[in-house]
């Protein structure tokens, strides 16, 4: 059988950790937060206060200066748990690294301390009504007014825009530059004219908060842009390759769980007196799974394992969200229909699983971007005709 290396013993001494952080404050609660539409400020303070949060932020930041591995743990037992609610892999895994890499130092001591902590919720704000995968089309605009930026526009789909308290918002600080007149601008939550929309109702990600922002007039100062003007599309696609990969690790771990919840039903479930687990179509159909899931899983751990040596490239990360997104869709549904009509019910994980699943192709970039990204690395320069 298939093991994984990529994981020291300090790593799965963390995942028991997890586990039980899960099982004490996510699981107990998540049903109520799939009808209020969010989790609660207090399993974000509880994940602070066990080190959950902006692991690989350095101690002097309030991290644990941890590899990305232990990220990905806590993707994995997240996405084994069915808790789609807590958006901790993006506040801490996509938020916190942009104001690393890009912010200055003081910058750093004033953001990343009270994240860490989980005092404070982070989102990035790139989509919009009019640009999603495309980002050199977006419209909002901040122009300079001596020492402020004045921000104006509307952002949509946005991860943890709730309940966010500091909001990295991609915006024009020159339309006429395109991609090269991007900037990224930190708005803190309470800056006026800063509003948020309704909490979107989404086909899955129910206890995940998802939401509209918009911006009129939006002053803040021009110490609030990371990486400098002009600088935020180089930004956005240097830090790509890790969200993409988030996606696949957290597809893979889903896949994984889906076949242990699958085996388990049809091990019990009876149908024309015998298990359905003695029935050959059952045991080919997860089979299939089996192996695919395990092909998947391979590829992903070899992926984590050139992005901790910074040899990710957006390409391997390209390949790897498109194919995790488009098999966790085809086999949760495989799965599913194994469960027959209690696989539909929202009292099952599969289901939830499967609701949940189909925003995997959208989100980080389309699978059809991914496919352009791919194609177009396999012919360089050429113009296809």
């Amino acid at each position: 059988m298939f093991q994984r290396t990529i994981f020291s013993h300090e790593h799965e001494t963390y995942r028991d950790n997890v586990r039980r952080f899960i099982e004490e404050h996510i699981t107990p609660y998540h049903d109520q937060w799939e009808e209020d539409g969010q989790i609660s400020r207090e399993a974000w303070k509880a994940a602070g206060d066990h080190g959950l949060l902006c692991a690989s932020t350095p101690e002097k930041y309030g991290g644990a200066d941890a590899d990305f591995l232990y990220s990905a743990v806590l993707i994995e037992e997240m996405a084994k748990a069915s808790a789609s609610g807590p958006g901790f892999y993006l506040h801490s895994d996509i938020v916190a690294p942009y104001i690393y890499h890009y912010g200055t130092d003081e910058q750093k001591d004033r953001w990343l301390p009270p994240m860490a902590a989980g005092d404070k919720i982070g989102a990035i704000a790139m989509t919009e009504p009019s640009a999603g995968s495309d980002l050199q089309n977006i419209k909002t605009r901040a122009i300079r007014d001596g020492d402020e930026f004045v921000i104006s526009g509307q952002k949509v789909y946005i991860t943890n825009g709730q309940m966010s308290d500091l909001v990295i918002v991609a915006c024009k600080t020159d339309p006429k530059e395109g991609a090269r007149g991007i900037s990224l601008i930190m708005v803190e939550g309470d800056r006026a004219g800063f509003k948020r929309g309704r909490n979107l109702n989404k086909i899955g990600w129910k206890a995940q908060d998802t939401s509209e922002l918009f911006f009129d007039e939006v002053r803040v100062p021009v110490e609030n842009m990371l990486g400098g003007e002009g600088r935020g599309f180089v930004g956005l696609m240097e830090q790509l390759p890790q969200e993409r990969l988030i996606q696949a690790i957290r597809a893979t771990a889903v896949i994984e769980a889906a076949l242990n919840w699958t085996v388990e039903y049809v091990s019990e479930r009876q149908a024309f007196g015998r298990s359905i687990s003695s029935f050959q179509n059952t045991r080919f159909q997860l089979a299939t799974v089996k192996s695919q899931s395990t092909m998947l899983r391979v590829f992903v751990d070899r992926c984590i394992e050139m992005h901790l040596k910074g040899e990710l490239d957006a390409v391997d990360a390209a390949m790897a969200k498109m194919m995790s997104a488009e098999m966790m869709c085809e086999l949760l549904d495989d799965c599913l229909q194994l469960f027959g009509g209690s696989g539909y019910m929202w009292e099952y994980p599969i289901a939830r699983a499967w609701a949940d699943a189909r925003m995997s192709r959208i989100a980080g970039g389309t699978c059809e971007i991914m496919r352009e990204i791919i194609g177009r690395s396999m012919f360089g320069n050429k113009q296809l005709a």
